[in-house]
């Protein structure tokens, strides 16, 4: 995918491109790309030609780039300038939202992402969270929210769980309530991201097998929700009451923490609590009786 990098349409954006670049470049010394120092240097780091070179593309072209010129810009180009200044996966990110493109789809992250996003989760017990990516697929969950929520095994995606898992429906007191706002958050997200096919094979999916999603899908309602109180009838818990917030994580484009706190002046706590006790209490069982 390309873009016209308009020249005047955003002058701040425009600086900020330029001094994005400049601080990459300048960062980097020739020996840290395999160039030799050569001469003594007037500025720091590399060259606009350097750069160019080792990314494939015209001096010229990545000069007017720096500037803001209006030129055509592909992801592949902007990849290739990346690897070349180094930058990391939130860096790159702004590099395209700097020139006017959506940041490319984050895979599932390398092990020590992995582990950083489940402590981060097992550090919020025993309160409920769970962690979504950009099309709400679930990223991970601690104990307490599989208990709370009746996640199933073979749920991967929270707002499918939504409206396909009766234990999601039959739990969620207020289900018929909360399904427009998750809905059209859903609409909002899939926007901020058109060009990633799996927010069209999500709804499709959902519309198919789901005539409340359906009809709520096609409202077309834009609307944005953070935080608020969620209502939990739980079969052996009873009643448990939520404030819930969303995080996004800053190191995991994407990526929101959905973390719920038992509600002042409730048993809820006390409850949940009493949940993991009886859990852990059966895993010791069946260990025995596995031995």
């Amino acid at each position: 995918m390309t873009t016209s990098l308009k020249p005047v349409g955003d002058a701040r954006r425009r600086e900020e491109l330029r001094l994005f670049l400049r601080t990459r470049r300048e960062r980097l010394a020739p020996q840290d790309v395999g160039l030799p120092p050569g001469a003594r240097r007037r500025t720091p780091g590399l060259r606009r030609e350097e750069v160019a070179m080792l990314a494939g593309i015209g001096a010229s072209w990545y000069t007017w780039l720096e500037q803001g010129r209006d030129i055509k810009v592909s992801e592949q180009v902007l990849d290739a300038i990346s690897r070349t200044l180094r930058l990391d996966a939130a860096e790159r990110d702004h590099l395209y939202r700097l020139v006017g493109l959506n940041p490319p789809r984050h895979t599932a992250g390398d092990p020590g992402d992995i582990s950083r996003l489940t402590s981060l989760l097992e550090g919020w017990m025993p309160s409920p969270a769970y962690a979504i990516d950009r099309c709400w697929n679930i990223a991970g969950t601690n104990r307490a929210a599989e208990l709370v929520f009746g996640f199933r095994e073979g749920d991967t995606n929270c707002l499918v769980a939504f409206f396909t898992n009766p234990a999601f429906r039959a739990r969620h007191r207020y289900w018929a309530d909360i399904a427009p706002g998750l809905v059209s958050e859903f609409r909002r997200d899939a926007a901020r991201y058109p060009d990633d096919p799996e927010f069209t094979r999500i709804s499709e999916h959902l519309a198919g097998c789901s005539p409340e999603f359906a009809e709520l899908w096609s409202r077309y309602e834009i609307r944005s929700t953070n935080q608020g109180v969620k209502a939990i009838d739980h079969p052996r818990a009873g009643c448990l009451i939520f404030d819930h917030s969303v995080l996004e994580v800053p190191d995991r484009p994407g990526v929101r923490l959905m973390l719920h706190t038992a509600q002042a002046g409730t048993d809820t706590a006390e409850r949940v609590r009493e949940l993991l006790d009886r859990d852990a209490r059966k895993g010791r069982i069946s260990l025995v009786e596995a031995g």
